[in-house]
């Protein structure tokens, strides 16, 4: 075999080994790497059990998105004020046929005084201080004072209001001995609201910062010492009532002696309805004013309460009411139903009791003090 032979045949021997080293060696590295891992997707946790053996799911919520809150509305506006001008639209009613013939004549007139006197009088002002009212314009029409027909309804108008000037009208309040409640008496006859007038007048008392107890005087109705207990609970007033048919002196001086012994400003003391033409129910009326005032307390205020839709015969009920109870004020209810508010003149010419409070409504609100001068310029709005 010539060299040439051999160097071929080593060369061949050298390639195979490395082959196979390299063959090998790849295996090794191979066999060496550990095996390659394929994620797993999570897994949930297990529900969570009640012990009651009911599953309770676990749910994840999404963030919430953030939301525009929309503007607070604007308060309500408190309702205004309940005032005569706007609630006696009846009795201004009565005046503006006066007014419209009046003011429709270019002078003043025998027929203007006739269309005032006729107003005057279908108001209940009543026949005396009608006379008085249109007696005084024509002196000033005389003298030469008033010489137009706006001026004549104007100088009516400011004479109808002085003439109700000057009373006072304030609820009396006085400060007694220790302990000692003031006792508001109210008196009137029968559907005129006496039992609503207390209810609303204790809520207003009781809002203002006094304390009040009520009374139920009126034992022959059940439904009054119902109807006042009811009043009660929504002003937060102590209320006392007695047996039905039992006696009213003896419940307003239990009231008062309980009002006593709290400490309660005031007792408003509530009363049976009766006829001013009764005599033994006025006598009956006398003694409790007189049991009122037997014990702790002292009545600060007896007050009539009149419907004014009954006009001229108001006059009379007050009349005979103040003979028996020293009656201080007038409460005038149903004023804003009424064309008859001319009995206000008579009430305070006549028997000088002056209207301390008027009725012009449903509500709560609607019990007001008095004002003459809105009162006239009401009826007079044109």
């Amino acid at each position: 075999m010539g060299v040439v032979e051999i160097l071929l045949l080593v060369a061949i021997v050298l390639v195979v080994v490395f082959g196979v080293g390299v063959v090998v060696l790849n295996r090794r590295r191979e066999a060496g790497q550990p095996p390659a891992v394929t994620p797993k997707a999570p897994t949930a946790p297990p529900p969570k059990t009640a012990k009651s053996g009911t599953i309770l799911e676990e749910r994840t919520t999404a963030e919430p998105e953030p939301v525009e809150l929309a503007p607070e509305p604007e308060p309500e506006p408190e309702p205004a004020p309940a005032s005569l001008r706007d609630r006696l639209a009846k009795a201004r009613s009565t005046f503006a046929g006066a007014i419209s013939g009046v003011l429709g004549r270019s002078a003043i007139t025998d027929e203007s005084f006739e269309d005032l006197e006729e107003a005057l009088l279908r108001a209940d002002v009543g026949v005396s201080i009608t006379d008085q009212l249109l007696d005084v314009l024509r002196a000033k029409v005389s003298a030469k004072e008033i010489t137009e027909p706006s001026d004549l309804l104007d100088a009516l108008q400011e004479e109808m209001a002085s003439r109700l000037r000057g009373s006072e009208r304030d609820l009396t309040f006085e400060t007694l001995d220790e302990g000692a409640p003031n006792v508001w008496m109210f008196v009137g006859v029968n559907g005129v609201g006496k039992t609503t007038t207390i209810g609303k007048l204790a809520n207003q008392q009781v809002g203002g910062g006094r304390t009040v107890l009520l009374a139920a005087g009126d034992t022959f109705r059940a439904a009054a010492a119902e109807q006042l207990n009811t009043w009660a609970e929504r002003s937060g007033a102590d209320f006392v009532r007695g047996a039905e048919g039992g006696d009213p002196s003896s419940v307003i001086f239990d009231g008062v002696e309980r009002a006593a012994s709290k400490n309660i400003d005031i007792v408003m003391a509530d009363t049976a309805g009766r006829l001013h033409t009764k005599s033994n129910l006025m006598d009956e009326l006398k003694k409790v004013r007189r049991v009122a005032e037997k014990g702790a307390g002292q009545v600060t205020e007896t007050l009539l309460v009149i419907d004014a839709t009954t006009g001229q015969n108001g006059l009379i009920q007050a009349k005979e009411f103040n003979d028996a109870t020293d009656v201080t004020g007038v409460v005038l209810t149903k004023l804003d139903g009424s064309a008859k508010g001319g009995i206000v003149f008579a009430i305070e010419t006549d028997l000088g009791i002056p209207v301390k409070l008027v009725g012009i409504g449903e509500t709560i609100g609607d019990l007001i003090p008095f004002d003459p001068d809105e009162f006239v310029t009401a009826l007079f709005e044109r």
